[in-house]
């Protein structure tokens, strides 16, 4: 069971959403606004361990309210619910820390497989690694205990999809990974979503982990396949 907070001023989607997670067995909170969804997390100190948003709310919009729930947690699994005319706007939410997103119309079906891949990832950031807990590859070091990753013994806040992808490199120093097996290895081979994922998570760490992000030194792209992680 996972508590899910759902931000989404439609009624007819919103209560859909609700009763089908509800049925699922999840701990439902639905709000209108980001506003209001503001006020819920501050009010329970971010007691939720999935956020669905909406991207068109009134007010302030989904994409403003990801980055606010990002910026108090690096550990919230976020997926966004955007209309396929917000194109541009998946890949900004996915910039700013968003983990996912789902195009209206979706199925039940898609959105609970969505939510339980999600949980799958969440769950498995939250288990100590049997055999080993740090990963050290060239300047960076990587906790699996702590989940924290350091270059140069500074700390990089990462969100869990970018610890998995950082975790997926360090276990392949040196391979060039096409993008499929990255999206199988993060998101699970039964993802439904986009690969363009990938990417922009992929341009996400490089900003955070590169001297410069548009002349990339470790990770690197291999042109017309994927990445590689070089140090």
């Amino acid at each position: 069971m996972a508590r899910i907070l759902v931000v989404e001023d439609e009624d007819n989607i919103g209560e859909v959403i609700e009763l089908n997670l509800t049925m699922a067995g999840h701990s439902v909170t639905r709000r209108t606004s980001a506003e209001q969804a503001q006020k819920i997390w501050d009010s329970t100190s971010g007691n939720f361990d999935i956020a669905l948003l909406d991207i068109m709310l009134p007010g302030m919009n989904g994409i403003s309210l990801c980055e606010y729930l990002r910026r108090q947690s690096d550990a919230i699994g976020i997926i966004m619910l955007s209309a396929k005319s917000q194109e541009q706007d998946k890949v900004v939410s996915l910039s700013v820390g968003a983990d996912d997103y789902i195009t209206k119309p979706f199925g039940v079906n898609e959105l609970m497989a969505r939510i339980s891949a999600l949980m799958r990832r969440l769950k498995k950031d939250e288990k100590p690694q049997p055999s080993e807990d740090v990963l050290v590859s060239g300047p960076f070091t990587l906790n699996l205990r702590s989940r924290i990753l350091q270059k140069n013994d500074q700390v990089i806040d990462l969100t869990s999809v970018e610890f998995s992808i950082m975790e997926l490199f360090f276990r392949n120093e040196g391979i060039a990974l096409v993008r499929e097996k990255i999206l199988e290895g993060v998101w699970g081979e039964n993802y439904y979503g986009d690969i363009k994922i990938v990417d922009v998570n992929i341009r996400r760490l490089r900003m955070k982990i590169e001297e410069d992000a548009s002349s990339p030194q470790y990770i690197v792209t291999v042109w017309g396949y994927g990445y590689r992680w070089s140090v």
